[in-house]
């Protein structure tokens, strides 16, 4: 039944968002901010993020292809389709549900359980235009620029570790990432950055809004949001790849 209620509580707070969102003028100056938060402030670890990534990715890949089967080639294009469409979105994803999921749904659950909500509600303020709409709008609009930087870091990142490590020229390593690459295989992985987008933050934004029982609620509503964020990440992820690929 506890499920039940929950999962209730969260499409209302989902309701009431999307009827919200023609108000532009209420979280105008909300949204900005969390443009930088969300986004801006979050490409420093993207970027470290996908560099590893794409390194860690290439000495693998030359590890398991060592054999003169297969070009030297073939290791630029499994790090580069790998890349662009699974990792950049989910590894990036995963990283900022800890990130930005914590940090949302421990401002909400502070507000929260401090009263500042309902404060907001007293004085005639929509409390979820203005605090809600505004964060779930910045990660729909903003995961898809963080999945961009991802990806290129991750194709430099592999790039640079196989040039460095001897694996293979860097002009073989990017005539094998163009060889397979296909736009379409970027549409895919912006599509779920924006599908991630709007689960890391309409999770963490239910879970803030809704927190209850002092310091220690708020704890859990943020171990709740980050731990559901990364679960409905990899499920969503799973089903984008059943019905798209």
């Amino acid at each position: 039944m506890e499920a039940i209620r929950q999962l209730g509580q969260y499409a209302t707070l989902l309701y009431h968002a999307l009827r919200s969102i023609l108000e532009f003028s209420t979280y105008r100056k909300n949204l900005f901010q969390e443009f930088v938060k969300i986004g801006y402030e979050s490409i420093p670890i993207i970027m470290l993020t996908g560099v590893f990534t794409g390194a860690v990715l290439t000495l693998q890949t030359a590890y398991q292809l060592d054999t003169d089967i297969y070009p030297a080639s073939i290791v630029g294009s499994i790090v580069g389709q790998s890349i662009i469409i699974e990792l950049a979105a989910v590894i990036g994803a995963l990283v900022l549900a800890g990130k930005v999921g914590a940090r949302i749904s421990t401002e909400l659950g502070t507000m929260r359980v401090s009263e500042q909500i309902d404060a907001l509600e007293s004085m005639g303020f929509n409390s979820v235009t203005f605090l809600v709409v505004p964060r779930v709008l910045s990660g729909i609009l903003m995961f898809p620029v963080l999945y961009v930087v991802a990806a290129v870091m991750g194709i430099s990142g592999g790039l640079l570790a196989g040039t460095l490590d001897g694996i293979l020229p860097a002009a073989e390593f990017m005539q094998g990432a163009r060889e397979f690459f296909f736009p379409e295989d970027v549409v895919f992985g912006v599509v779920k950055s924006f599908v991630f987008g709007f689960v890391i933050t309409s999770i963490s934004s239910f879970k803030g809004y809704y927190a209850s029982g002092g310091a220690e609620g708020v704890g859990n509503a943020t171990t709740q949001a980050t731990v559901l964020s990364c679960i409905y990440v990899l499920l969503s992820d799973f089903m984008l790849a059943a019905l798209l690929l």
